[in-house]
């Protein structure tokens, strides 16, 4: 199977790429063009077979061309949110070690401090800055003298997800020998496959491209001769008008995308012409049976579900039809094989519940992480992404938790002990624990609740006081928005924190505490 270079060498007037907030388009060899110029470059400030660089940028097309020239110098990119703070896209330069950082002028900002104290190389990809040059500049100044690339692995994706310790992982896969250079990842085939992707695809990708299925789905359509439509940001109405205009026949998305399209009006949602939409491709969090139900009415059986993870240890899949039969399930594997096992490591029968392994499926390792890997990989060489579940009897894969403190909002992964930190930082605060609660719009929101230190008085000024200060190190989206004040917390005699009973307490009472939005907004108009 040919990758995409080897198509733009044969197709290089093809449109490929469509930036939807400019309408700006891209043919296959003006892209691959810009992508080897720019591998040129990468190899000549000094980037060997197996390094790392950064890009920090908003939905941007250079994502894609650095993606690409990633592939072709034999390195690693490691594509940061936009989302984070400061100091935690400090913590993951430093960690990936990278050699140089990509940014924008509106990302700038976020590296500075990476920038100030690691002494990072930076580049812009717009108006270059004092303490930032142009790429283009430094790219174009290369003039073809360029480095004989020709024997380097073939480059890919190192992204992060949160780790349980609150510090994010990042997530690093094997390279392709230089034999696979003109040939796609064997490992991406196979999902295009099951998606049903081909040189006809039209492809929207509404997310951001620093999230893993995006920006690997992106790359699949463009190995399989497609055409990717990216949005600089989701917006319900705008995704809809351009499946219409460029009769997209594939998508993504994630529940909380499902939740705002259904919220438009009725004449909004009839407007726009989806006859061409044929897949709309959806994980990152479970999607309510409801929600789910009220899309294919509207859709039709066009719902294809996956579970997976950007460690790509294994993969299972779900169209409408069979969903339909066993609602709440996530499929059949598709890569690798399925086992559900005991806390002794022993498999179990179909039917009881466990933790979800997978065997034979991609390699991986967490960076700089070698206990975090040995406990995601037994020693059969099975990998999990650390969820419980089960499987029925003819194989199909039903979660019951989704790594037991995970909370999946918007189709973002939020880890309890990371925010906690935060908030604990605070004097008033004695002890702490967050924990998922329902919220038709994310699917899930964290809710904070709170042992204060005695005498202090459990106000709604005391919470937004507490909030503040755990805003600073923070991403917005990882703040929780109500809290509650209680006198303690359930734990054992040892310490440990009895979070089901939290969760089980908060979820049936989600509005329970202060709404911390609603009580920023009393104070303001007050």
């Amino acid at each position: 199977m040919h990758d995409f270079f080897s198509r733009a060498a044969a197709l290089p007037g093809r449109v490929v790429l469509t930036m939807a907030d400019t309408g700006r388009q891209y043919a296959a060899g003006e892209l691959a063009s810009q992508a080897e110029r720019m591998a040129q470059w990468l190899a000549a400030q000094g980037l060997q077979a197996g390094d790392t660089f950064a890009v920090l940028l908003e939905n941007r097309v250079e994502i894609v061309e650095l993606a690409l020239a990633a592939n072709r110098a034999g390195v690693y990119v490691a594509v940061i949110g936009t989302h984070l703070t400061p100091s935690e896209v400090a913590y993951i330069v430093q960690d990936c070690g990278a050699r140089l950082a990509v940014a924008s002028s509106k990302t700038l900002p976020l590296l500075e401090g990476a920038r100030r104290e690691l002494g990072l190389p930076c580049w812009m990809v717009d108006e270059a800055a004092p303490q930032a040059p142009s790429l283009q500049v430094a790219v174009r100044a290369l003039d073809g003298a360029g480095v004989d690339l020709g024997g380097r692995p073939v480059g890919r994706d190192l992204l992060y997800s949160s780790g349980t310790t609150g510090r994010p992982k990042g997530v690093k896969k094997p390279m392709l020998p230089s034999q696979y250079r003109h040939l796609a990842d064997p490992e991406a085939v196979a999902t295009a496959r099951h998606v049903g992707l081909d040189d006809g695809t039209v492809y929207l990708s509404p997310a951001p491209l620093y999230h893993a299925a995006p920006l690997r789905y992106t790359l699949r359509v463009l190995d399989r001769g497609g055409q990717a439509v990216i949005m600089g940001r989701f917006d319900a109405g705008q995704a809809l008008a351009l499946i219409e205009r460029y009769r997209v026949t594939h998508s993504q998305w994630v529940p909380t995308m499902f939740s705002r399209l259904l919220q438009l009006p009725a004449e909004v949602r009839q407007r726009h012409d989806l006859s061409s939409h044929r897949v709309a491709i959806h994980a990152a969090a479970p999607c309510p049976a409801p929600l789910k139900l009220a899309m294919l009415d509207w859709w039709g059986d066009i719902l294809l579900e996956y579970y997976a993870g950007s460690e790509g240890c294994g993969t299972t899949m779900i169209d409408s039809l069979q969903w339909r039969q066993r609602p709440g399930s996530v499929g059949r594997a598709i890569s690798g094989r399925i086992h559900i096992v005991d806390d002794d490591g022993q498999e179990l029968a179909p039917g009881q519940i466990g933790q979800v392994y997978f065997s034979g499926g991609g390699q991986f390792s967490y960076l700089n992480d070698e206990e975090k890997t040995r406990r995601a990989i037994d020693g059969r060489g099975w990998a999990t992404y650390g969820d419980i579940g089960y499987v029925d009897e003819d194989g199909y894969l039903f979660l019951s938790d989704r790594r037991a403190d995970l909370i999946l909002s918007g189709g973002v992964n939020l880890y309890p002990q990371e925010i906690e930190n935060a908030l604990s930082r605070h004097p008033l605060v004695s002890d702490v624990a967050v924990v998922g609660v329902p919220d038709a719009d994310f699917g899930e929101q964290p809710i904070a609740v709170v042992v204060l230190q005695r005498g202090v008085a459990a106000t709604p000024e005391t919470a937004l006081t507490i909030a503040a200060q755990a805003g600073q190190a923070l991403g917005k989206f990882k703040r929780p928005r109500r809290m509650v004040f209680i006198d303690s917390l359930p734990r054992l005699e040892t310490g440990k924190l009895l979070r089901r009973a939290l969760k089980e307490r908060y979820r049936a009472d989600p509005e329970a505490g202060f709404s911390l939005r609603e009580t920023a907004k009393h104070n303001d108009n007050g």
